[in-house]
């Protein structure tokens, strides 16, 4: 199976598919760490699988997502989505469908918690970093989010952001982003982009792997995959602006009226890794999205940044991959072309995966990664606050300083001259 590479170097760019093998991390973490008790790793010399398994069985098991910061309960559901008008790139016998997760702002209440990801995708996720044995997939399976399941929606309409996850991830991986925004006052939605996440469950027990994977080699198949992405973004958005939009299903519970609390004209779209490429396609088709960010990912699009009519948008990546000369990045070439609103940040300390949940699980599992300086709780608290300044800035008209310059605390984040 192909995989974009745990630090996302490409021979050409950022985010390297390593063929005909499996990496052997998860959330960014190599085995050649050893626990040496709850909540601490430390490099070993001659590590094996089995120590991390016994001291991690002395961990905690409860782990659950950071809090969100924002005023509002979370609520959470999960759509199925058929586009009966497309069909499969990877299966071209059957039509597009994506499974989708929804957080919106919501009022409290006392409903089930939302699941993080089934225990059959944790599994995969697992086996596929080479993990198989050493956490349980119900561990991660059980991550507790901050959504409760059908909540009773606030009042009010409010802007919509899509997020679309790197490729082979599934789109829980971005749960924690998705909860804190929808506190904050947005509806949230994840896209799970069929057969190109190591495993996603659809409606009937079928669970999607990830032919993709086998399949996607070069930059121009690259680029198809965000085109590809940028029409199923397109298409969420029609399916949550219409009243009565046809080919959704719910998994469970009842329908919310999202054509009814979406503002349509406050849509905006973020992307990790190839999902980043995706969020600049889509905004090149469509113009119901004012505002999109890349989340360290290279855009493979040759046109990528042109076409947004001046509408803002903002990479932010790991200094070691994007910085502006780095030439495996092509950074430059788009922010050539963006004319509008722009930003371009680089993080020092982080890796490909930095910007995900991947590295907050790893914290609260005792594991640690040297490649990455960052702590799990300091990648998150500064994805969810460069995110929500740039979605309050330019879907809510807000004034958000953090978004002018370097920040006292967050040294960090370089505003690099280009």
């Amino acid at each position: 199976m192909d995989e974009f590479a745990v630090h996302g170097n490409l021979s050409s760019g950022v985010m390297n598919i390593i063929r005909g093998a499996t990496a052997v991390t998860l959330f960014g973490l190599s085995l050649t760490l050893a626990l040496q008790s709850p909540g601490v790793a430390v490099a070993a010399p001659a590590p094996t699988p089995t120590p991390a398994f016994s001291a991690w069985n002395t961990a905690e098991a409860d782990i659950s997502l950071p809090r969100p910061a924002g005023r509002y309960a979370v609520g959470g559901q999960t759509l199925h989505m058929s586009d009966h008008r497309r069909r499969d790139p990877w299966v071209p016998s059957a039509h597009r469908e994506l499974m989708v997760s929804m957080h919106y702002p919501a009022r409290a209440g006392g409903s089930a918690p939302a699941a993080y990801m089934t225990e059959e995708e944790a599994r995969l996720l697992l086996e596929a970093r080479g993990l198989t044995g050493i956490v349980p997939a119900t561990t991660v399976s059980g991550v507790r989010t901050h959504a409760r399941v059908d909540a009773r929606p606030a009042y009010g309409r409010f802007p919509l952001v899509l997020l679309s996850p790197g490729f082979s991830m599934p789109r829980s991986t971005l749960t924690a982003l998705a909860n804190d925004l929808a506190s904050r006052g947005y509806v949230v939605a994840a896209v799970d982009h069929a057969h190109e996440s190591v495993g996603t469950s659809f409606p009937g027990g079928r669970v999607l792997t990830c032919l993709a994977c086998q399949r996607v080699a070069t930059d121009e198949e690259r680029a198809q995959v965000a085109m590809d992405r940028a029409r199923d973004l397109s298409f969420v958005i029609d399916r949550l602006t219409t009243l009565r939009a046809p080919s959704v299903t719910l998994q469970g519970g009842r329908s919310l009226p999202y054509a009814r609390m979406v503002d349509a004209r406050r849509i905006g779209v973020a992307g990790h890794s190839i999902g980043g490429a995706a969020a600049a396609a889509v905004m090149m088709r469509d113009e119901r999205v004012k505002a999109g960010m890349n989340l360290d990912g290279n855009f493979f699009v040759p046109s990528a940044g042109a076409g947004l009519h001046g509408r803002p948008f903002m990479m932010m990546g790991a200094l070691a991959t994007h910085s502006p000369g780095d030439p495996g990045s092509d950074w430059r070439h788009v922010w050539t072309r963006l004319d509008g609103w722009k930003r371009w940040l680089t993080v020092a300390g982080a890796e490909h995966f930095t910007f995900t949940d991947l590295p907050v699980l790893a914290d609260r599992l005792g594991l640690s990664d040297p490649a990455a300086p960052l702590s799990g709780d300091r990648s998150w608290r500064l994805t969810r606050d460069y995110t929500a300044a740039f979605f309050d800035t330019h879907l809510r008209g807000l004034a958000r300083p953090l978004l002018d310059g370097s920040a006292a605390d967050w040294p960090e984040v370089v505003f690099p001259r280009v």
